[in-house]
């Protein structure tokens, strides 16, 4: 499970010059970070000339934030999938982690990677991570039947999943995942669902 545009159950989108900047600015940035991936190497990887790169993205801030759309839509995209592959139900949360935990490309959140990296010089980044993490609670929160506290009980989930993705990202995902459910049969021991 590599979460690329190739990968992606969303439909194709055209081929273009724009997009192939977008493809190879998500792969690096996600693989090797934001401030080790030159502007020059992603015009030579994506096969376009320097005028194309600026003419599609003025400044790597315009594309930081276009890599951070563009992520949101394939992570959240494929995330749904793989809850509807394993139940959509809270107890597929676990195994669609543990697949992308088993992803060689697995590197973390690129949302976190990315404030770590860029957090205190691009407010945006703050922004879009708390927009991602948001839109992530709403689809848990789906997961979860009606009750007066399903939103807390959902970012709280948020929480415990941020977790789990990091301490995978340490290269303990086994572990990260018994946390993770045992965190979850605390939260929600014997909610119906």
């Amino acid at each position: 499970m590599n979460i690329t545009a190739e990968s992606s159950p969303l439909p194709p989108l055209k081929s273009s010059a724009r997009l192939r900047i977008l493809n190879t600015a998500h792969l690096l940035f996600y693989r090797e970070g934001i401030r080790a991936t030159g502007i020059d190497r992603i015009i030579a990887e994506a096969g376009v000339t320097k005028v194309t790169f600026y003419r599609h993205f003025p400044s790597k801030n315009d594309l930081i934030l276009a890599f951070l759309d563009y992520r949101h839509l394939l992570w959240m995209t494929w995330f749904q999938n793989a809850l509807q592959k394993y139940g959509n139900n809270l107890q597929s949360i676990a195994p669609a982690l543990q697949e992308w935990f088993a992803d060689p490309a697995f590197r973390g959140c690129a949302f976190i990677n990315t404030l770590g990296e860029m957090g205190d010089s691009l407010p945006f980044v703050t922004q879009k991570t708390r927009h991602h993490k948001s839109e992530l609670g709403k689809v848990i929160a789906n997961l979860l039947p009606e009750h007066s506290d399903r939103e807390d009980v959902a970012r709280a989930i948020v929480i415990a999943m941020d977790g789990a993705i990091i301490r995978a990202a340490w290269g303990e995902p086994r572990e990260a995942l018994q946390g993770f459910n045992l965190l979850i049969q605390g939260i929600c021991p014997h909610r119906p669902e």
